[in-house]
């Protein structure tokens, strides 16, 4: 087992009070959310040394978080959506939407195949107790539910998202 073995990470976003709580306990400004039916959209500033810009779709029906990261010049180039699979939920009673992250990640370079990133942090999570055989039986469903999705959409992640959910899933330049 590793030395970074971490319990799944957890981050609120409060819709009201427009703030993001994020993974490290961090309170960040949120510029923008919307709630739809099938989810909550964020876009906020980040003060990140590899990325300015993140934009994010809770689609809890999906098990997924939907990212873009606008990378600084020379990072990840090429990269599109950033998938996190896990539990997505809300908004609860105070209108704050709640993400565990199940450490499976997807990451989408347009035309290539997804690529499922960090299992053996699941397997090690499992193994240490901070995730439970049900959750990661889950995570390993949603990854492939996606995976599969994808492929049947000739590799077009945000296709298969549109259709996944029954809606557009738009972007800060779509808007």
């Amino acid at each position: 087992m590793s030395d970074t073995v971490h319990p799944p990470k957890r981050e609120v976003f409060d819709v009201p009070a427009m703030t993001n709580t994020d993974n490290k306990g961090f309170l960040r400004p949120v510029e923008h959310y919307e709630v739809t039916p099938h989810g909550l959209y964020m876009s906020r500033p980040a003060d990140h040394p590899r990325f300015f810009h993140l934009e994010s779709w809770l689609l809890p029906g999906l098990g997924l978080r939907a990212n873009i990261f606008h990378f600084v010049a020379g990072h990840r180039d090429g990269q599109r959506l950033y998938l996190d699979v896990g539990k997505f939920s809300g908004p609860d009673d105070d209108g704050r939407w709640h993400a565990e992250d199940w450490y499976l990640d997807l990451v989408d370079v347009p035309g290539r195949p997804l690529e499922l990133i960090d299992v053996d942090e699941l397997f090690e999570a499992h193994a240490a107790g901070l995730l439970g055989t049900a959750e990661s039986e889950e995570a390993v469903l949603i990854a492939t539910r996606a995976l599969v999705g994808a492929a049947e959409h000739q590799h077009d992640v945000q296709e298969w998202l549109d259709v996944a959910t029954g809606a557009r899933i738009s972007w800060r330049e779509d808007r």
